[in-house]
């Protein structure tokens, strides 16, 4: 009588198994790295396509609103085409649209540009972790390789302020975008020696339905918080984020009904799943925040150069990469929550410190607090996919890092857009009252938009009124800066104490049973 498959032990990976996992890292780096580059260029952006703020806005957060809507879809094409295919072909569409981002014309074009990069990002986000899956079938193994993707996917957030800063020394913005063109090419070129194919055996039908509710839903939930953050709270704006949640709540209805959903809503029976997906977008939802503002704080209010904005970021990098890594060794003596939530309690503690900046440098504490949020978000999401991934049946492998991946990029989004448009309106409104009398309506009208163009416009002014004008801008956006760190320290700590409580008593990463 045969020994059943699932009592076999599990194989060990060898040599070629780590080169296909390094293969893997590389879209990963690249694709967080994409995440916040973009980020570091705002000042000059601001100047050459004189975006809006909204316009602004949606330059960052709609590669992440893309990727966020589509990696579920991507995951299950994946299951279905095979892993390795879509990997290749999300390479060169990557790759694509990275040229027409770095040559882009306009805002529009730009916004247009950063979409396509999401659509191709989406194919190359679940093929990565499910990937993974297929390859490392020892879960200790696994557990590391999961550290090893997290710490590229963690430190590349963190490392796109520090690459923008190098690229910008010397080059124009859109150099931080044709670094993608030659990686992508490599990928092509190893990526069907190393990686083996991985397919569902028996994948369902597509359900367009579905995918349209699911990037309707995230859609409007950014559009209000957007439209909030530009016009204020009112009936717009909520009635933007109602009809968010009604296309949220049709389509979970939808998958429940379903034979083969999009989503397998079952997995979310289990709570240290779920919890995992929430507590994963508390942790990238803290790391973006931060990104979204550091970088024109740095550049504009200090007067620093691009490379120096990018060094004041790297102890972000250096802690997430750090974080990540060490993830795996600390699980193995405190319990998941534990760990996922003391993550977090130190990305909430880095928060805080952050909103003690003020208009004069503080380089101590911008370095401890980037240090403290960095290594909080490396430890917590490293353990988050963990336990998503781990959770999930075999044959799901890439609905499974689809869930993660969106919850990653959806924290990344909400991110950008809660913490951005929360600043966009404090900084707004401050700078109206606060301009000094005399300064011309259409100055004032480019100043409440971005501070960047608040910059520009005070080269313009006579030096009695540059002065005064100058220095109500950047105590506006410090001020709307601080102000929001702190609200995001509260929102990481709360998500802290709940991932504590909920997983305490959480330590493997046994599949569940279905």
């Amino acid at each position: 009588m045969g020994v059943s498959p699932s009592l076999l032990p599990a194989r060990r990976a060898g040599v070629r198994q780590w080169w296909a996992l390094a293969v893997l890292t590389v879209p990963v780096l690249l694709m967080s790295i994409d995440l916040t580059v973009l980020s570091m260029a705002v000042p000059r952006l601001s100047q050459d396509l004189a975006p809006s703020g909204t316009q602004l806005l949606w330059m960052i957060d709609i590669y992440g609103v893309f990727l966020a809507g589509l990696l579920i879809l991507m995951g299950s094409l994946g299951d279905r085409i095979g892993r390795r295919r879509l990997l290749l072909i999300g390479s060169a569409a990557f790759g694509a649209a990275s040229v027409l981002a770095a040559f882009a014309w306009s805002a529009e074009v730009l916004i247009l540009a950063r979409a396509l990069l999401g659509i191709g990002g989406a194919t190359l986000m679940p093929s990565t972790l499910s990937l993974i899956r297929a390859v490392f079938e020892d879960p200790g193994q696994r557990r590391r390789a999961i550290s090893v993707w997290m710490a590229a996917f963690a430190g590349g957030s963190g490392l796109g302020p520090v690459v923008g800063g190098v690229l910008l020394e010397h080059f124009w913005w859109g150099s931080v975008f044709l670094i993608n063109v030659p990686i992508m090419v490599l990928l092509l070129i190893v990526g069907p020696l190393v990686l083996p194919e991985s397919k569902d055996p028996a994948p369902g039908p597509f359900d367009i339905a579905s995918v349209l509710l699911l990037i309707g839903a995230i859609l409007a939930v950014i559009f209000g918080f957007k439209d909030a953050g530009k016009e204020g709270w009112g009936l717009v704006p909520i009635v933007w984020l109602l009809g968010g949640v009604a296309l949220a709540a049709l389509f979970t209805s939808r998958q429940r009904r379903l034979a083969q959903p999009l989503i397998d809503i079952t997995l979310f029976r289990s709570l240290p799943f779920t919890v995992a997906v929430l507590a994963n977008v508390a942790g990238v939802f803290a790391m973006t925040g931060v990104l979204y503002f550091f970088p024109q704080y740095v550049q504009v209010v200090l007067g620093r150069s691009p490379l120096e904005a990018g060094l004041w970021a790297l102890p972000l990098a250096v802690g997430a990469i750090v974080g990540a890594l060490a993830a795996p060794a600390i699980a193995r003596r405190l319990s998941m929550g534990w760990v996922i939530g003391l993550g977090l309690a130190g990305a909430a503690a880095g928060y805080l410190l952050l909103s003690l900046l003020g208009v004069d440098e503080a380089m101590t504490v911008a370095f401890t607090a980037g240090a403290l949020l960095g290594g909080g978000v490396g430890v917590a999401d490293t353990l988050t996919n963990d336990v998503i991934i781990g959770t999930a049946p075999a044959d799901k492998a890439g609905a499974a890092a689809g869930i993660s991946e969106t919850a990653y990029e959806l924290g990344g989004a909400m991110g950008t857009a809660i913490l951005g448009s929360i600043g966009a309106s404090l900084y707004s409104s401050s700078v109206i009252a606060g301009l000094p009398a005399g300064t011309p309506a259409e100055v004032s009208e480019a100043a409440a938009e971005t501070i960047g163009a608040a910059d520009q416009a005070a080269a313009e002014l006579p030096a009695e009124l540059a002065g005064s004008f100058t220095d109500t801008v950047n105590h506006a956006f410090v001020d709307a800066m601080t102000q929001t760190f702190f609200t995001a320290a509260v929102i990481v700590a709360v998500a802290a104490v709940g991932a504590m409580f909920a997983l305490r008593k959480h330590r493997s990463t046994e599949p569940v049973n279905h």
